[in-house]
């Protein structure tokens, strides 16, 4: 398997007003922000286009569990299903089932210190 993460492709925090902190980050550092946060679209080295999502959720979201963090990461990958299985081969603890929708694949799984993390294996194109 060749590349395993290809970049960043969210990062998302719990806090105690999303809309407030939204708010915020576009009057002082200009972020296009809307109902989920900020898209930052960029291009690949191939010049393919791709998005990092910025996303503030509620603090008592459920959504990053089974950790207990602050924060959840999401990585872009290039092969969810296989990556998922050389991963749980590893011993890496895999949270959930593969979910898939319009603009891709989501799989979770843990690290060592109990973050959870979002692996996207994306359409790009479905958000343009």
């Amino acid at each position: 398997m060749k590349n395993r993460v290809t970049g960043l492709g969210g990062f998302f925090f719990k806090t105690k007003d999303p809309d407030k902190v939204k708010d915020w980050y576009k009057t002082h550092l200009g972020l296009n922000t809307d109902q989920y946060g900020c898209t930052f679209w960029w291009k690949d080295k191939e010049g393919k286009d791709c998005s990092t999502q910025w996303s503030p959720f509620k603090e008592n979201t459920t959504y990053f569990q089974p950790s207990e963090k602050q924060f959840m990461m999401n990585f872009r990958v290039e092969n969810l299903v296989e990556l998922l299985e050389e991963l749980k081969k590893e011993g890496v603890t895999i949270v959930g089932e593969i979910q898939e929708f319009d603009y891709g694949k989501f799989g979770y799984i843990m690290d060592l210190e109990g973050n959870k993390l979002e692996l996207w294996e994306p359409v790009d194109s479905a958000f343009q």
